[in-house]
């Protein structure tokens, strides 16, 4: 057997729980697209190309709404602002992947990052064929499920409202998730007060951009305590 088709073989079944998430956020996304009035290549090509999860659910918005750079590129940075520090912590691990680097770099998402960083590859197995795997099958997921979304959403008319609070419910599951195993809850609860400070003083229009750059920079400054399970 070659070592891509090992390390292809080894990684499937570390990224299934994915494929279930991914076909159907994925699945949300393609008809919330084909319900703004775009055919299904745009969904496809933004999955394809884009390929930011929560960031393409807010670029529906952005893109249905008046013109206006600047809050686009601010958004944009803000929300996938925590890709600094997934960027930071696979140095080492993406150091001598050669030509398959930048498509790592490309590939990584929260549900990528998860697996690769909590997971060595398999005894035998080409650990940075394994790495690309995994990122390749979580990319093919999410380009499926929201093909598969904007083709349904084209053959067949129904009622959307409501469909966008999908990305809602998922971050709301991905934080129970990642509060249930950790002992440190500073954080959480630091994103949580300062969100809340925020909607008060900025409404539920404009409270995201200050909201994410105050919880960047609290946990930039508090980076260390966070680190040691000190309390901040």
């Amino acid at each position: 057997m070659s070592p891509k088709l090992h390390a292809l073989k080894a990684a499937f079944p570390y990224t299934i729980p994915i494929w279930a998430g991914f076909i159907f956020l994925g699945f949300a996304f393609g008809i919330l697209m084909n319900s703004k009035g775009y055919s299904p290549q745009w969904s496809i090509l933004m999955s394809l190309i884009i390929y930011a999860g929560s960031m393409q659910f807010v670029a529906v918005n952005l893109l249905t709404s008046a013109f206006n750079p600047l809050n686009a590129l601010l958004m944009t940075l803000v929300i996938n602002a925590r890709h600094l520090f997934y960027g930071i912590s696979m140095l080492e691990k993406y150091s001598g992947a050669g030509r398959k680097k930048p498509y790592l770099i490309f590939g990584m998402v929260d549900e990528t990052f998860s697996v690769l960083c909590s997971t060595e590859s398999p005894p035998g197995v080409d650990k940075y064929w394994f790495m690309f795997f995994v990122t390749l099958l979580n990319h093919i997921y999410w380009v499926a499920g929201t093909a598969l979304g904007a083709f349904f959403g084209a053959m067949v008319s129904f009622n959307t409202k409501g469909i966008d609070f999908v990305m809602t419910a998922l971050f709301v599951v991905i934080f129970i998730n990642q509060w249930k195993p950790q002992q440190q809850h500073s954080p959480a609860l630091a994103g949580l007060a300062l969100s809340s400070v925020c909607l008060f003083i900025f409404g539920p229009q404009g409270f995201i951009i200050p909201a994410m750059l105050l919880i960047v920079l609290v946990l930039s400054l508090f980076r260390k305590q966070v680190e040691k399970g000190i309390k901040i």
